[in-house]
């Protein structure tokens, strides 16, 4: 993967919205203007901790049948993978069950084992537990719903590509994500996306201006609109 940002950088990624990464996202033409993003099935658990930042980690993770042998080892390969990914990180964990939330993969003991290797959070179309308990410990859920059991869940994959709620994702990839949803960040253009953010609020702050003057007529806002052709 290219460079990994730095923390001024990272935390500069914090102030903003997902809305507001997305719109100046657009403006480099990356990729399509109905891709990169979560589609709404997966909420922020803890809304009130704010923005998550950080770089993916990739696994896949089942409930509803019992564990083989092997899946006691790729927990370890898991934490493995982890600490060969840039800090902050984020494990993003595709729930193959269907329908997902059979069982949590998230509860106290997990979010604290992740939390102690570099983790912040994670992305899950699963369910997760424990509330009060990863509440205080500050890690960030981004999941598909809230259940009462782990059931029989086991890793099922590490290291791969997944899907979760429309967003595909791979190790490595940086992710943007507050209570509107998920947003991954292309490295291309990770590091202009401060100025990309200020060109678009500018733009959006003559509209709004002119929205709230007394003098606001509808020609003035066509004519704004019709200069931006």
């Amino acid at each position: 993967m290219p460079q990994p940002l730095g923390p001024d950088a990272l935390a500069r990624l914090r102030t903003y919205t997902t809305p507001t990464l997305a719109n100046a996202i657009e403006t480099f033409n990356a990729r399509p203007r109905t891709a990169g993003f979560t589609a709404g099935r997966i909420r922020s658990v803890f809304p009130e901790l704010g923005p998550m930042v950080g770089y993916a980690v990739t696994a896949t993770c089942r409930a509803s049948t019992a564990p083989p042998p092997e899946a006691t080892a790729r927990r370890a390969a898991l934490w493995r993978a982890i600490e060969a990914t840039p800090a902050p990180r984020i494990v993003v964990i595709q729930d193959l069950d269907d329908p997902p939330g059979v069982g949590a993969f998230w509860g106290e003991v997990q979010s604290t084992i992740h939390h102690a290797l570099g983790c912040v959070g994670t992305v899950t179309n699963g369910g997760v537990r424990d509330l009060d308990e990863v509440r205080a410990l500050g890690f960030h859920f981004f999941a598909g719903s809230v259940v009462v059991s782990h059931a029989y869940v086991h890793l099922v994959e590490v290291g791969g590509p997944v899907e979760v709620d429309g967003l595909a994702v791979r190790t490595g990839d940086l992710l943007h994500a507050d209570q509107h949803g998920v947003l991954s960040i292309p490295h291309e253009v990770a590091g202009g996306l401060d100025d990309a953010v200020e060109r678009v609020n500018q733009s959006e702050q003559e509209i709004l201006t002119y929205c709230r003057r007394p003098d606001f007529t509808r020609d003035g806002l066509e004519a704004i609109y019709l200069k931006r052709r």
